[in-house]
């Protein structure tokens, strides 16, 4: 009877350990799986170029993601823009990336990396947008403060590698900035005769502004990051 009595003990036990693990760390195990699944199907569709698909998944990933997984959450975040930007959702990328450096920058516990990630991100958004502004036709007063806040991102993430002593990074970035100064510097009709980068086609109305104007036969294949490396035509932001 004793035996019984503890084996039976031992069984209810069992049972309700496994209860509290379907309602407690299971369900957030349950959710975690879940998100991974999600996130690998992003990045897939994501090297895929399929850039729709990898937004959508990415925000299948975060609303699968338990709420007290932040850094997590801002890391599929930040890959999530990094596709928008691909996927000719460049103005909605621009607004998530500052929202996401503001709220890094807050937080005196974020990731460095990923805060330095996020502010490049946002820099090249920057940089991008203001060349469809320029394309559209507005003026330095609307486009300005856009290559402003570019040139001051890259110039703070060089300080940042230099104080780390990441001398490639440090060079990199300080390219970026001598790009975001020439395209600042450039006149128009140059601009017009390069080739739009791919973060630039479909958003907005920019096409529509180039349509019959061909490259000058005789200008060098090149863009106005010529001499000074920075982010390629279609960086992502990888």
């Amino acid at each position: 009877m004793a035996l019984r009595l503890i084996l039976l003990t031992g069984w209810l036990l069992a049972a309700v350990g496994v209860a509290v693990w379907h309602v407690g760390p299971g369900v957030a195990q349950a959710k975690l799986d879940d998100a991974a699944v999600l996130l690998a199907t992003a990045e897939a569709a994501a090297k895929d170029e399929d850039y729709a698909d990898a937004v959508a998944a990415y925000d299948k990933a975060l609303a699968a993601l338990p709420a007290d997984r932040l850094g997590e959450a801002r890391t599929i975040r930040l890959a999530k823009a990094k596709a928008m930007m691909l996927g000719k959702k460049l103005p909605e990328a621009h607004a998530e990336l500052k929202t996401l450096v503001d709220e890094l920058t807050a937080d005196t516990n974020a990731d460095p990396k990923l805060v330095d990630d996020a502010r490049n991100t946002l820099a090249n958004a920057q940089y991008y947008t203001t060349w469809l502004m320029r394309l559209e036709g507005l003026g330095h007063d609307a486009w300005g403060p856009e290559i402003d806040a570019a040139r001051q991102n890259y110039r703070l993430l060089a300080e940042r590698a230099d104080a780390k002593g990441d001398a490639a990074a440090a060079t990199k970035h300080r390219e970026d900035l001598e790009a975001a100064i020439r395209l600042d510097r450039m006149e128009l009709t140059d601009l017009q005769a390069l080739p739009l980068p791919k973060q630039c086609k479909g958003c907005c109305s920019c096409k529509s502004n180039r349509i019959g104007k061909k490259p000058n036969p005789k200008q060098p294949k090149q863009d106005i990051r010529t001499g000074g490396g920075a982010p390629p035509l279609d960086n992502s932001g990888h």
